[in-house]
């Protein structure tokens, strides 16, 4: 295969180093946000933490097949104050963070057109799983916000 231009690894590491600063990895098992949340709230978050990995993995995968360096993770200062947060709090954040996720898989497509089509259906499959991921996310914030003014 030829050597795909620079633009595409850099765009797939720029949505890489945004699927790896997800808060979406501060929802893993033991989070204290998944041990309160209620069953119908826990299984889409806990599969959102699985996609998320996988689409860090995906990602990685994809840039290293094309020739590119998978850049290592950064650290968000923000970060340290997540672990304080309710669920309730969270879970809006959640959902503004998965639209910003959208909007990026979109310009990057918007951006490569002319990526191998390897790339492009990988990255339609994931701005596929995110749409179904925000529309999860919209219902159990949704959820968890009724349930707390009973």
């Amino acid at each position: 295969m030829p050597s795909p231009p620079v633009a595409v690894v850099d765009a797939l590491n720029s949505l890489l180093e945004a699927e790896q600063s997800s808060v979406f990895r501060f929802m893993g098992e033991g989070s204290p946000y998944l041990s309160r949340a209620t069953a119908d709230v826990k299984r889409p978050l806990q599969e959102m933490v699985h996609a998320n990995a996988r689409h860090v993995a995906t990602l990685a995968g994809m840039v290293q097949a094309l020739g590119g360096d998978v850049p290592p993770r950064s650290v968000r200062p923000e970060e340290q104050y997540l672990a304080f947060l309710s669920l309730k709090f969270l879970l809006p954040k959640l959902v503004d963070e998965k639209v910003l996720i959208l909007q990026r898989y979109e310009n990057v497509l918007r951006q490569i057109p002319d990526a191998p089509p390897e790339v492009i259906e990988l990255l339609e499959q994931h701005q596929g799983e995110c749409r179904e991921q925000l529309e999860k996310l919209k219902k159990a914030s949704e959820d968890v916000i009724a349930a707390s003014r009973k």
